[in-house]
């Protein structure tokens, strides 16, 4: 029997601060479980003798706020595990909900990296809605299989956020969610394999998707380091922390009961300290500890930690809890083992009594320590005490329950001792890294047995260029280089009479023997590359050579057929004369007064098990196309072959069908006279609205970025061809 191939896994974890050594967890609300997850799960697959190497892909940041390591291009952090880190959007560091408009930006960085370095991955694994975005979309480029995890979803969040009473509209504005969900149905419906942690996560987060497929779901807990999670030893060096606690404490020797994490709302720290404060037998048996992350100054924390913490300490000065409870500023995360071992050694308990957990790795590492826990009944937890018996779960809104446990604990010293030897011996049976790896690779190599691969685009080996070009206008026909006849012209005669360097592109949603008609009755330049049916066919050079490979690859898994018998009978939907349609392209117009919504058409879709890209444009046609294809898609595959920097391709549209292309490292013009489906693009930092029309806004777009001379890209600090 051969043996397996060695791997190449690419992990995908674009949000927080990543790096490999003092990991700042509870800096900020990114910067917590995840970020721990993807570093252990990188090396753990590299000890494995199947995979060759292990890129955990971030995104870089250069912060005078943050450290310096989160620059570093590349850093190593195991023998064959390395963190690299993208730029992609604004240097300086940015909260996940504001990293949207940067994700094709990401795309486009991520296959320079792959094509420069000559290392596209065996698999890409997404973690979370923005790498499930990305690195979906990359998989789908690289043609290689897709695993993702999302550690927390969208849907739950939203339903929880409207059950506690905030107004949809704040929602939207603060979280994006939408769009969150819609990268989560994206990457469900993109994948081969999702990683999931909990039976519970599939039963109730995954299953309310409308992408969930039950064959496609894996249960794999997460390890815990146990050569770092140990029980304490004699010889134990006493931590910094320590004395940061005691000096809180009247009586430091009494047990700890302690809970970690960053003072958020569902973390329900305000329960636990409300829950202590109307306790005066739990104040009489143990200390309460509380290391909620680390702070130099309240009133700089962002305003849901900032409030939370407030809250807290005036729970305390209510209760008059001064020397009771502990709440030290700082600590570092090495001292984190040392942290747990503390709470074994006082014979104290350690407690997660969170609103909601979807794992609970802290759960994990107490029980590696040897401390008996009380957690709470929502999501992962009760699969971790039902295989480590280590301790008591509670309702983590019931105060009475929570106090029950811990002085079940605490004055039980027998079943103290079981709990703890119980964690002790389980935690290394059920959760260790060695064996997640193990589960993990054996699921990724059935995955890959069963994989139809895509036929590839991106070799990252070709050096050829397009003949005597290196910059390129790409525009589309109707009512962007149409509509205006004097500016029409006067954009062709700049392109004819430009440097020979400078090359000429059309993008658009009519069919190709349309558009050379076009070309003929209109004078235009003759196209370099011709991108016709909304992106579906790519043409090339005075003889306009069809590109065949682009071709092969978004026929996968395409049925047009079957998708016009189920859009038939929907009312509102239109079909378009055969003019308008293609193999890879169904057009409609649409009357939404009465069709469905193009979010409930791309439902219809879904719950038919079919793939494609819905697209709407000037609010009264509809193209249904491979999932694979599009304007942006196409553009990127042409770059790409051709070898050809996306800063020096500039893009101009109107309308819906545009907008994948104008968005990423390309340069994108919005001409005046835009359809209302392209607002949206405001934010992209690489996306220009002209105020001019037609055609004079595709001159006016030239000028913002001088593009026949130096290439400026004016809100960005970069200058020189972006």
């Amino acid at each position: 029997m051969p043996d397996k191939p060695k791997l190449r896994i690419a992990l995908l974890s674009l949000h927080g601060l990543i790096r490999g050594h003092n990991m700042e967890l509870g800096k900020d609300e990114d910067t917590g479980g995840q970020i721990r997850y993807v570093l252990e799960l990188a090396r753990a697959l590299s000890e494995r003798d199947d995979v060759e190497r292990v890129d955990l892909i971030t995104r870089q940041i250069i912060d005078e706020r943050v450290s310096d390591d989160y620059a570093q291009l590349e850093e190593q952090i195991a023998d064959k595990a390395f963190i690299v880190r993208v730029p992609f959007g604004p240097r300086r560091y940015l909260n996940k909900t504001k990293l949207w408009p940067y994700m094709e930006m990401f795309v486009d960085q991520c296959l320079n990296y792959f094509q420069r370095t000559n290392s596209s991955p065996d698999v890409i694994h997404g973690h979370y809605a923005d790498a499930g975005y990305g690195g979906g979309q990359l998989a789908r480029l690289l043609g290689v299989p897709f695993v993702f995890t999302g550690h927390s979803l969208g849907r739950v969040k939203k339903q929880r956020l409207l059950d506690s009473g905030l107004d949809p509209a704040k929602i939207e504005s603060r979280y994006n969610i939408s769009t969150r969900i819609e990268a989560e149905e994206f990457a469900l419906e993109t994948c081969s394999l999702i990683c999931t942690s909990t039976h519970q996560e599939v039963r109730e987060q995954y299953e309310i998707y409308e992408n969930y497929i039950p064959e496609r779901m894996e249960v794999i807990p997460p390890g815990v380091d146990l050569a770092s999670f140990r029980p304490p030893r004699e010889d134990d060096p006493e931590p910094e922390v320590a004395a940061a606690i005691s000096r809180f404490l009247e009586d430091p020797a009494k047990p700890m009961i302690v809970a970690m994490a960053r003072p958020d709302e569902r973390k329900n720290l305000e329960k636990l300290v409300d829950t202590f404060g109307q306790s005066p037998q739990l104040q009489k048996l143990a200390n309460l500890v509380l290391i909620m992350g680390c702070r130099d100054d309240i009133r700089e924390m962002p305003a849901g930690q900032r409030r939370v913490l407030q809250n807290v300490l005036t729970l305390i000065d209510t209760h008059d809890l001064y020397g009771k409870v502990a709440y030290p500023k700082q600590h570092s995360s090495d001292e984190v083992p040392a942290l747990y071992r503390m709470i074994t050694k006082s014979g104290g308990v350690f407690i997660n009594a969170a609103m909601t957990e979807p794992f609970g790795l802290t759960l994990l590492e107490a029980a590696a320590s040897g401390a008996p826990v009380v957690a709470t009944n929502d999501g992962g937890p009760s699969d971790i005490i039902a295989n480590c018996h280590n301790g008591i779960l509670v309702d983590p809104f019931d105060g009475k329950a929570i106090e029950r446990a811990l002085l079940h604990i605490l004055m039980e010293p027998e079943e103290w001792r079981k709990w703890s030897e119980a964690g002790l011996k389980n935690v290394h049976t059920h959760y260790s890294w060695e064996r997640h790896a193990q589960r993990y690779m054996r699921d990724i190599h059935e995955m890959l047995k069963g994989f139809e691969e895509v036929p590839q685009i991106v070799h990252g080996r070709k050096t050829r260029r397009l003949p005597q070009i290196d910059r390129l206008i790409i525009a589309d026909i109707d009512n962007t280089v149409t509509g205006d006849d004097e500016a029409m012209h006067r954009f062709f005669d700049l392109i004819k009479n430009a440097d020979e360097h400078i090359g000429f592109g059309i993008a658009t949603g009519r069919r190709f023997e349309e558009v050379t008609k076009l070309i003929e009755t209109h004078g235009m330049p003759h196209p370099e590359v011709l991108i016709t049916s909304v992106g579906t066919e790519i043409y090339y050079g005075k003889n306009f050579t069809l590109d065949k490979s682009w071709e092969k690859h978004i026929n996968f898994r395409w049925e047009p057929d079957r998708i016009r018998e189920v859009f038939s009978g929907i009312e509102g939907l239109f079909i378009q004369p055969d003019t308008e349609q293609s193999h890879f392209k169904i057009s409609y117009k649409i009357d939404f007064s009465v069709a469905p919504s193009l979010q409930k058409l791309k439902k219809i879709l879904r719950e038919n098990k079919l793939r494609a890209k819905v697209i709407g444009s000037h609010n009264m046609f509809l193209d249904i196309i491979p999932p694979q294809a599009g304007s942006g898609l196409s553009i990127r595959h042409m770059a790409f072959k051709w070898g050809f920097p996306l800063e020096k391709i500039l893009i101009a549209g109107d309308s819906g069908n545009d907008e994948e292309m104008l968005a990423g490292n390309t340069l994108g013009v919005v001409v005046g006279n835009y359809s209302p489906e392209l607002e949206k693009l405001r934010k992209y930092p690489r996306v220009y609205f002209a105020e001019a029309h037609h055609a004079a806004g595709i001159l006016e777009g030239i000028d913002y970025y001088q593009f026949l001379d130096s290439i400026v890209i004016p809100n960005e600090k970069s200058t020189n061809d972006g």
